[in-house]
């Protein structure tokens, strides 16, 4: 596929926050879509960009169940841009990879729309992948892999180095327990959290799932490589990955060259940006953000 002639076409929807555009992105020759929203009236002082989950989409980041939920209304009004993109073989581009990427090839389709994204919107200090489980997975990768410098951290939720969970489980029995390892219980998300989730949740591409058991041992070559801030969170209702002392410590072990960070979210499960507990967690990444600027005007001066 050649270059777009428009590389971000944008038009508003009814279903999202105020102010968020739908967008599309070269991708190094695949069309990747997403959401996207500017702070009203001012350049951004950096840019947010959201990388979802396995099985979700880019709109995961833009919940609709209550007003406290959205990444990318809340980091407009802190004068953030926020992108949130369908990542390869999910949105537009499902069409056109239905079989998905493998990691490296993600990380290398993510730096392709975030060359294509900078040509055409200003990126201020930099971009912060803000990353939900399986997208953690592709945003460590493209942290190991960004040789310009232009990520200035990575702050990830629902993402570890060792699964709390059996593969070698029969697929029914993975099935009927998934329920617990998305969500948790039902109380930590907003009424009719579930129906506007419907429209979010797409199928995982054979390529992720080929992957997905390989990633213990894949992990640390990519973790060796990562140099910049990196913030974990779990939630309190997280079962999809071991997060005990010992095998924090041994996730944090494998990030030698990078200052890591590891948050608990209470009253929050694997979902925690449809939950309750978003607004709480997203001001916390932003925080962060800030803490990362404030570093880099130190060191400035």
């Amino acid at each position: 596929m050649g270059r777009q002639q428009t590389p971000a076409l944008k038009r508003t929807s009814a279903t999202r926050t105020s102010g968020v555009t739908d967008i599309t992105l070269d991708a190094g020759g695949i069309t990747l879509s997403g959401l996207h929203i500017e702070p009203a009236g001012l350049a951004p002082r950096a840019v947010v960009v959201a990388v979802h989950g396995g099985g979700m989409t880019a709109g995961y980041f833009d919940g609709q169940a209550h007003p406290s939920v959205s990444l990318l209304g809340l980091g407009a009004r802190l004068g953030f841009s926020v992108l949130s993109l369908d990542r390869p073989g999910y949105g537009r581009s499902a069409q056109e990879i239905p079989h998905g990427q493998s990691l490296a090839e993600q990380s290398a389709a993510l730096h392709a729309a975030l060359d294509d994204y900078a040509r055409h919107f200003p990126t201020g200090e930099g971009f912060l992948l803000v990353a939900h489980s399986f997208g953690g997975k592709v945003a460590l990768t493209a942290a190991a892999d960004d040789e310009r410098g232009r990520i200035i951290g990575l702050d990830i939720s629902g993402c570890g180095h060792r699964y709390a969970v059996d593969f070698r489980e029969p697929p029914g029995h993975l099935a009927r327990e998934s329920w617990k390892w998305h969500w948790g219980p039902l109380r930590l998300y907003p009424p009719n959290s579930f129906r506007y989730s419907r429209p979010l949740v797409a199928p995982m591409p054979p390529a992720e799932l080929r992957e997905l058991r390989q990633w213990s041992e894949i992990f640390p070559g990519v973790a060796a490589r990562v140099r910049v801030p990196v913030r974990f969170t779990f939630a309190e209702y997280e079962n999809w990955w071991l997060h005990d002392t010992d095998a924090l410590e041994e996730l944090v072990g494998h990030l030698r060259a990078a200052a890591v960070t590891v948050h608990r979210q209470p009253d929050a499960g694997h979902n925690i940006s449809l939950g309750w507990a978003a607004r709480s967690y997203h001001l916390r990444v932003l925080a962060f953000l800030e803490e990362l600027l404030a570093r880099r005007e130190q060191a400035g001066a």
